[in-house]
């Protein structure tokens, strides 16, 4: 029998895990104590199976995740700061996050395309919109302002304990994936890197979006004279063109992480994987703790249980 598909993602001083019927976070508090927030969940195909359906499922998952993962971090954060008395509330976290996402568009999107326009009337030959090389350039600053960002925010001490969690979140996952031991001698031998991680996930989604873009756009016609705005239209399409760039890409990610990385799937998410070595570190033992308390919590409660928190 196979096991729950499991997802997870590191939080401040802890890790989220998220089993078809719970959400669980586990956080270590200031004293050395490990909370354990465990409640039932639903997802919306679960109700509608309509959006379950492959293609659809992609950008509903996305979106739950990113609910999900503003309630994670926030009960993280309030652990977290316990001592100092402070309090981070959620429509502070949500706030963020959208400004993060408002900001990840105008970095990913807008301004890529605004560079690629630039070289194109400098470079000898040049090229326009509605060049393939335009939407080929376009992907390479991408994926190269991706790889940068990542870099530099890997430098930063308090991120660089989050990526360690990240790393414990993967070994928790894979030693249950392969049946393996739930303990910390047992998770430890585990790889950090995992086909279906989000840091993947956003590569597969640029690399995606650079095919969907140099064969549809250039198909378009003007969208309006003033070159200005036909630039703005542009922008907005790809923007709105990333909600089936996103469903594609999740079924990707998705057949690769079944397919464990295997053959052709192999060689698709081996760029995912080698970026996945800036976002994971390797965890130390008591971070495998946190993981795998979330993941055992995660797995082995009913979903006719309710609510639930509990010190360990």
């Amino acid at each position: 029998m196979n096991p729950a598909r499991v997802g997870g993602q590191a939080v401040i001083e802890g890790v989220m895990m998220k089993a078809p019927t719970r959400l669980c976070v586990a956080v270590r508090r200031p004293s050395g104590e490990i909370l354990v927030k465990n409640d039932p969940t639903r997802s919306l195909a679960s109700r509608w199976p309509l959006l379950g359906w492959p293609f659809l499922r992609g950008p509903v998952v996305l979106g739950e995740t990113l609910v999900q993962g503003i309630q994670a971090l926030s009960f993280s954060a309030q652990q977290a700061l316990e001592e100092e008395g402070q309090e981070v509330g959620s429509w502070a976290l949500a706030g963020t996050l959208l400004f993060a996402i408002a900001a990840g568009l105008g970095l990913f999107v807008a301004v890529p395309h605004l560079l690629a326009l630039g070289l194109g009337r400098v470079v000898p030959g040049g090229y326009n919109t509605g060049s393939f090389w335009f939407h080929l350039v376009d992907g390479a600053i991408k994926v190269a302002i991706f790889g940068l960002y990542l870099w530099l925010i890997s430098l930063m001490r308090d991120i660089r304990r989050v990526f360690e969690y990240h790393g414990a979140e993967h070994k928790a996952i894979f030693c249950y994936e392969q049946g393996g031991e739930l303990t910390v001698e047992g998770a430890r031998a585990y790889p950090r890197l995992h086909p279906r991680c989000g840091t993947a996930f956003l590569l597969v989604v640029l690399v995606v979006s650079i095919l969907v873009f140099a064969l549809a756009l250039p198909a378009l016609p003007r969208l309006a004279q003033a070159g200005w705005l036909n630039q703005a239209l542009l922008i907005g399409l790809k923007i709105v063109l990333m909600l089936p760039i996103a469903g594609i890409s999740y079924e990707v990610i998705r057949l690769a992480g079944n397919k464990q990385g295997r053959g052709l799937w192999g060689a698709l998410i081996w760029p995912g994987l080698q970026l996945q070595r800036l976002t994971t570190r390797e965890p130390s033992d008591d971070q495998i703790e946190i993981a795998l308390a979330a993941l055992k919590a995660a797995t082995t409660t009913g979903q006719e249980e309710g609510p639930s928190l509990c010190v360990l």
